[in-house]
């Protein structure tokens, strides 16, 4: 099996999720929300600084255009839930627990919840955008909070001040309320930091209604769904389809840690469940 040092740093990507469903843990205050220190968490910090510093709209539009074309090959969602399964930290002695077990926690929850069929497929899919860790991808522009790139950074996105050293922060036509979008354009003309949610949003846009879409693409986008930022760029149809971002939240944040599923008894509905949508292989 593939560890830790050969390839991406699953331990810290762990990490990381814990991170985020720590960070915006129900009934937390506004000044713990923004309680973020550079010495809280030196490996969070640092997450931030290459983030901020790197994902510029060059970048962006250079990975839509790498990535977009989905040349990766015809493969079926469970080769991928392998594949990425293949990011087990096998130096962690504190979890047993696989990649595919944890996509299955967040869909069993959404089942569990009574929610349509495709709302627990989205479940499962979400994080099959990670495999870009497997291309090659450096985890900060895989994982984190997404934002807008091409206009003002938004305060509500946290440290906030490591934008200063990224080269968009020099460029006036950047730094403005819209930038380089009308107000109220939409979200599909805004592009957003390169990661997960974009890639996975393109591979199954085809075969996923629309409400999966902003479920996929707009998950961590948290300075919009948990910060209230960037209304000014959305139109009245993505305000209404974030009622949808909003109910997949707590799913994404809060499933792990729960039950270990069975994955005997509960496979042979999401076989059914996938071939129901999607065809023995779709193209990445």
């Amino acid at each position: 099996m593939q560890t830790l040092t050969e390839n991406a740093p699953m331990k810290e990507l762990d990490e990381w999720d814990d991170f985020v469903a720590t960070r915006y843990q129900q009934g937390k205050s506004e000044e713990e929300f923004r309680n973020y220190k550079p010495d809280a968490n030196p490996g969070v910090t640092e997450f931030y600084r290459l983030n901020h510093l790197n994902q510029t709209v060059d970048f962006v539009l250079q990975k839509k255009a790498q990535y977009g074309g989905l040349t990766k090959g015809l493969k079926s969602i469970w080769d991928q839930a392998e594949y990425l399964n293949t990011l087990v930290d096998d130096s962690d002695p504190d979890t047993d627990l696989t990649q595919i077990q944890h996509l299955f926690q967040t869909s069993e929850a959404i089942r569990k919840d009574g929610h349509p069929d495709w709302m627990v497929l989205t479940g499962f899919m979400h994080d099959l955008g990670k495999v870009l860790c497997l291309y090659g991808e450096p985890q900060w522009a895989v994982v984190g909070d997404t934002f807008p790139v091409g206009c003002a950074y938004s305060d509500q996105i946290v440290f906030p001040e490591f934008f200063a050293a990224n080269p968009d922060s020099k460029v006036p036509e950047y730094q403005t309320e819209c930038g380089i979008y009308e107000r109220n354009c939409g979200l599909d003309k805004v592009h957003l930091s390169w990661g997960h949610d974009e890639y996975i949003y393109m591979v199954t846009r085809k075969y996923l209604p629309e409400e999966s879409h902003y479920m996929l693409r707009y998950h961590s986008f948290y300075p919009a769904h948990r910060g209230g930022a960037y209304k000014h760029l959305m139109n009245k149809h993505d305000q209404e389809m974030f009622q949808w971002v909003h109910k997949f939240n707590p799913y994404d944040l809060y499933s792990k840690g729960l039950e270990k599923p069975n994955l005997k008894e509960i496979m042979p509905y999401y076989q059914d469940l996938a071939a129901k949508f999607f065809p023995d292989k779709i193209a990445w």
